[in-house]
């Protein structure tokens, strides 16, 4: 019996037995939200609010600017951050979560708890 082909892409319903579901959802989440910086970014702008590109390079220490260029235009494209232009002189953007985007508070704060309870005990860098 041929194994069945389970699909690893979302832009495809996804109808395999495996992949109905929870895990459908959870894998949904983590391709977009398991990326480096994708999640500290959501943080970011949760915490700080509307934030002008500039503003986020710096509270993201360690991403490049085409990083994060790239990583907005996902959270964008995904419907969880609004883009909006300011216009100038000079020209200015800022990013703030949309509601889908503030929903992830929640679940960014258990996270936070769960990784201080169990990745960080006895380790100096936590």
């Amino acid at each position: 019996m041929a194994a069945q082909e389970v699909p690893t892409s979302t832009t495809e319903p996804c109808t395999t037995e495996p992949c109905n579901g929870v895990g459908l959802a959870i894998t949904r989440a983590f391709e977009l939200l398991g990326k480096r910086w994708t999640g500290l970014v959501v943080a970011v702008l949760d915490e700080h609010g509307p934030s002008y590109f500039s503003e986020l390079r710096r509270a993201v220490p360690g991403i490049s600017e085409r990083m994060l260029s790239d990583r907005l235009t996902e959270l964008a494209d995904a419907g969880l951050v609004l883009r909006q232009v300011d216009e100038g002189p000079p020209l200015r953007v800022s990013y703030r979560l949309t509601e889908a985007g503030a929903a992830l508070r929640p679940a960014l704060g258990e996270l936070a708890r769960w990784a201080e309870r169990h990745l960080c005990p006895g380790r100096p860098t936590c």
